[in-house]
């Protein structure tokens, strides 16, 4: 496993192949991971469907209102929501979208990010400075890179289960 040097600031996700290790990065976008948390804690994000994965691109879940079998689960409207929170503000910053990182998934208003995300499969650097960073794959990539393809996805991939470290 992973050195984690940040219990509370860590997510674990698990898969269906093992366990995906985020080491979140609060100085960089405090309410994003703030929302990260919030939402793991609560177990909104447990089996929640990856709605949107392209290959070469990027793999995108977090739609905790159309998502997961427990909220009428629609894959037709998986991706069109968020969560009862209000949207955040963007948290631009400098860091690039390598491979690995995580993003906030928005619609075209910078302002709209809420509980959607993607982890990048590739160094994606057009998106640098449009999209929040606020976390990163420190274990468990292999596992992100055997998501299910499309979008949606005839039959998707889902977070079983996502916690926060310190919480395990």
């Amino acid at each position: 496993m992973a050195e984690i040097r940040d219990p509370e600031n860590t997510i674990l996700i698990e898969l269906k192949d093992g366990t995906v290790v985020i080491e979140l990065l609060p100085d960089v976008a405090p309410k994003h991971c703030e929302r990260m948390k919030e939402l793991a804690r609560a177990g909104a994000y447990d089996n929640v469907c990856f709605h949107r994965v392209i290959d070469g691109f990027m793999a995108q879940t977090g739609d905790v209102k159309n998502g997961n079998m427990e909220s009428g689960f629609n894959l037709r409207m998986a991706g069109t929501g968020g969560s009862d929170l209000p949207d955040l503000p963007a948290e631009f910053s400098s860091l690039p979208h390598d491979r690995g990182t995580l993003g906030a998934a928005r619609s075209a208003n910078p302002d709209s990010a809420n509980s959607q995300f993607f982890i990048n499969f590739t160094d994606n650097h057009f998106l640098n400075g449009q999209y929040t960073v606020y976390g990163r794959v420190i274990e468990g990539m292999e596992f992100v890179d055997n998501i299910t393809r499309g979008e949606p996805p005839a039959v998707p991939d889902r977070m079983i289960r996502v916690t926060v470290a310190a919480d395990a």
